[in-house]
């Protein structure tokens, strides 16, 4: 029996057991530098701890929120290029509790390979640990799976869960949205992570097109314009909050303006949104005439050139757009919120 026993089955299974402890240690000091008072464990443990300070907040609210990065990560594959995708992963979760006035404390990662390849894995972490430091949280855990047989080669799936806490009085909700609040728009960086389904379908299906193409309307590659980072709102946000009354912010990801929106206004109103108040892109154009795609479908697929919509007092529209503005965003009034009839649609576009 003992002659029959051959060493590192695990590894000639797919597994290797030695790659992903190899892996932890050259992680570590990575996500180290992403450590902010409050994380009292180091990578590696069994879990991440963080010590909840709540000094001068007395209802403290914890928000969560987890998402990926989706087909994006199609574009990393073909180029072969994996140190921006984890700032997209971060980018995708804080968004998303930082429109609520939270601040984010921490965040986990999962990354899940047919094989390990440390040299891509440790590339993907410097890009979260890049993310977490621009959104203000601490790495202080995750998880990597080698799954083999799971995933095509050379490819890998990625998961991130943040956690951010506020003061429950001060908690951005939508709920006080009313009539004759005005919208302010905040730019995008281009697609961020969103519609890239019905982009690989228009650029490599019906074009042909390559990643190494040069595209002149870009001033680049179709690869590097469709691999730029999402946009993470945390500063510009934390600057709005301090200085101002924001009744709603909105991240427009997944469902564009059109199906974002509706997610805070009040059923008795809806958004009047002017196009001409600002000039995306010329992906999302570019998108529109090769892909045969209307401006309404755009509208609800993709940010068409903004990642972030605040709801404000009339009265401050134009200092909030000059505070932007000196803090080195782009910034348009793109619209205001009426009251709505109840068969109308929420979000209403005009130009």
């Amino acid at each position: 029996m003992a002659d029959n026993i051959r060493k590192n089955r695990y590894a000639e299974a797919g597994v290797d057991i030695d790659a992903g402890n190899k892996l932890v240690e050259l992680i570590r000091p990575i996500a180290g530098k992403t450590f902010k008072p409050g994380v009292i464990t180091d990578i590696g443990g069994f879990s991440g701890l963080f010590s909840l300070k709540t000094d001068g907040i007395k209802n403290p609210v914890l928000t969560a929120s987890t998402d990926g990065v989706g087909t994006k990560l199609k574009i990393a594959f073909m180029m072969d290029k994996h140190d921006t995708v984890g700032i997209d992963l971060v980018a995708m979760c804080a968004n998303d509790i930082i429109v609520e006035g939270a601040t984010p404390l921490f965040m986990l990662d999962y990354i899940s390979m047919g094989k390990l390849d440390i040299d891509k894995a440790v590339d993907i972490v410097k890009g979260i640990a890049a993310g977490c430091i621009e959104a203000g949280c601490a790495l202080i855990g995750g998880e990597t799976a080698e799954m083999p047989g799971f995933y095509a080669e050379e490819e890998y799936d990625l998961a991130g869960f943040i956690v951010g806490l506020t003061e429950n009085e001060q908690l951005i909700d939508g709920s006080e949205i009313a009539v004759g609040h005005q919208i302010i728009g905040i730019g995008s960086s281009g697609l961020h992570s969103n519609g890239y389904s019905l982009v690989r379908k228009v650029f490599f299906d019906e074009l042909k097109m390559s990643v190494d193409d040069h595209v002149g309307e870009f001033g680049r590659t179709l690869g590097e314009e469709l691999l730029e980072p999402t946009r993470i709102y945390r500063k510009p946000i934390a600057h709005l909050i301090r200085e101002f009354r924001i009744f709603g912010i909105c991240h427009i990801t997944g469902g564009g303006l059109v199906d974002n929106l509706p997610r805070i206004l009040p059923k008795q109103c809806k958004a009047v949104i002017n196009t001409s108040c600002w000039t995306p892109q010329p992906i999302f154009q570019y998108l529109q005439r090769a892909g045969h795609i209307s401006m309404r479908e755009s509208m609800r697929v993709f940010n068409n050139g903004l990642g972030l919509l605040i709801v404000i007092n009339e009265e401050d529209t134009n200092e909030v757009l000059s505070r932007l503005e000196a803090i080195g965003e782009t910034a348009y009034h793109i619209g205001s919120v009426e009251a709505r009839d109840e068969k109308e649609d929420v979000v209403q576009f005009t130009n």
